[in-house]
């Protein structure tokens, strides 16, 4: 099932091959998509979103298809059965692997939606795929929405996963990264704060580098780890100055940063593509490059 413009966000859900996973390509927790929504609609599903980018949807998806077409797993819980009988709410969670080059760092992308959704499709998936182009492993969460703890609970069980199952998934657990989005981008920076211990997970090294695109995310701790930021100048959600002030306090305190404001852009642009932004993922992945060396 290859996908088009015109494919059905249904048929996509519904795609037998994807029966594991199929509710977690889209957010469909503000609103169910009808048999008459096609992926060319998808804005309508992303209320806290812009500039969807609708090749870079259907790259994603074809991706997992052919993936899955060719006998490849791409979807893992990080939760046992036993603790998803214990607590219901965690059946609403998965890790979705996009795979590198053997024994690569890794990424775990946590997407945005104001913890109402989980939009992978936008600023999950697509960002995971410029990952793997430049070698690297990426991993994109599913997590609980409603509560940003419960989340950041959430990303810590899954960095934990992974690090337990590291030579499953032929990655080094060395000089990992954190990348966030919005809501997504709160959660990276509690575990970049404080680390995974600090939040149910195993204690582990903190990732090298928090990469945090458009949050209102604050707080510092005495211990942080370098972070890259970006943020629209036109951004109505968040406030680019109050981004801009902590990585500069961040800077202060000798924690290596950069700081990306874009002219002409709102609140959760994604990849950027068409826009000021566009090529920030590189600039990211650059940045990481460097907490690794």
């Amino acid at each position: 099932m290859q996908i088009s413009k015109e494919t059905k966000i249904i048929d996509v859900i519904n795609n037998p091959s994807f029966k594991e996973f199929g509710r977690f390509i889209f957010p469909l927790e503000e609103r169910f998509p009808n048999d008459k929504d096609t992926i060319d609609n998808l804005i309508s599903l992303l209320p806290f979103h812009n500039h969807i980018n609708i090749n870079s949807t259907m790259e994603s998806i074809n991706y997992i298809t052919n993936k899955v077409g060719s006998g490849e797993k791409i979807f893992y819980d990080y939760y046992t059965q036993e603790e998803k009988i214990q607590k219901p709410s965690k059946n609403n969670t998965g890790l979705f692997f996009f795979r590198g080059e053997p024994n690569s760092s890794f990424a775990v992308i946590s997407a945005g939606g104001a913890f109402n959704y989980v939009g992978s499709i936008h600023e999950g998936f697509p960002y995971a795929l410029e990952i793997i182009k430049k070698g690297y492993n990426a991993f994109v969460l599913q997590y609980r929405t409603g509560d940003e703890m419960t989340a950041t609970e959430d990303l810590a069980a899954a960095i934990s996963f992974i690090f337990r199952n590291a030579e499953t998934f032929g990655i080094g657990k060395n000089s990992y990264s954190l990348w966030g989005s919005s809501a997504g981008a709160r959660m990276a920076a509690h575990i970049g704060s404080y680390g995974t211990g600090a939040y149910g997970g195993d204690n582990l090294p903190k990732p090298c580098a928090v990469i945090m695109p458009y949050t209102g995310h604050s707080e510092i701790s005495e211990e942080e780890t370098p972070a890259f930021a970006v943020v629209g100048e036109d951004d109505n959600i968040v406030s680019p100055s109050a981004m801009r002030d902590r990585i500069e306090n961040l800077k202060a305190c000798g924690v290596d940063t950069e700081f990306h404001l874009y002219p002409n852009l709102a609140h959760g642009f994604g990849l950027g593509i068409g826009t000021t932004a566009e090529g920030w993922v590189d600039l990211a992945i650059k940045f990481w490059e460097k907490q690794m060396k």
